[in-house]
């Protein structure tokens, strides 16, 4: 259990698609706007984890180019979320907006590489297939729901937090073309 919860703490909070995504739309658009995309990912997560539990991973240990599909789709994916946040509009312009849907971040689950590499590891190596399968199932899906909504809500309030610096549209914009960038070097670490 120690070592479930290292490992999904580790997964949770380093830098990702997800957490970059969350801060970004907290210092846009704040908390209350961002709380779908929290919850997308919150239940996107998990749902991955069910997914890949129960029959998913034996499609990628026949067919492994499936899983370079996947990965090749939510590359492009977030180099896409990456220059739209790069091309953001100005913070006036930016509040009409609304901000990503629960139910693309959920569904952006399921091509989030860093999201599909690490529940591969986790059904792997924290749920027996033969002994006590529905017991860890329900440990690692309770884990796995606490650790995402603490991690997506505090990166979303480091992004409101940061917003409080943000005292003309220069500090915005380096602020966004900085999310763009991170997203953009996430993709590159996939490939290394």
């Amino acid at each position: 259990m120690t070592t479930l919860m290292i490992f999904m703490f580790v997964a949770a909070f380093t830098p990702g698609p997800n957490n970059l995504l969350s801060s970004y739309s907290g210092f846009n658009f704040g908390i209350k706007k961002t709380l779908p995309l929290i919850y997308g990912v919150t239940f996107g997560f998990p749902i991955l984890l069910i997914v890949i539990n129960f029959g998913l991973i034996v499609f990628f240990k026949k067919f492994p180019a499936l899983q370079e599909v996947i990965k090749v789709l939510g590359s492009c994916f977030i180099l896409y979320f990456a220059y739209k946040i790069a091309q953001g509009k100005k913070s006036e312009e930016k509040k009409i907006e609304n901000p990503t849907k629960f139910i693309n971040m959920l569904f952006f689950q399921f091509v989030n590489p860093k999201a599909v590499l690490f529940a591969i590891v986790i059904v792997s190596t924290f749920i027996d297939p033969n002994i006590n399968f529905v017991r860890d199932t329900i440990v690692v899906l309770s884990v796995a729901i606490s650790f995402s909504f603490v991690s997506i809500f505090s990166w979303c309030l480091l992004g409101k937090f940061l917003r409080k610096f943000a005292t003309n549209e220069k500090f915005i914009q380096t602020f966004n073309y900085v999310m763009s960038f991170l997203l953009i070097v996430c993709v590159i670490m996939f490939y290394l």
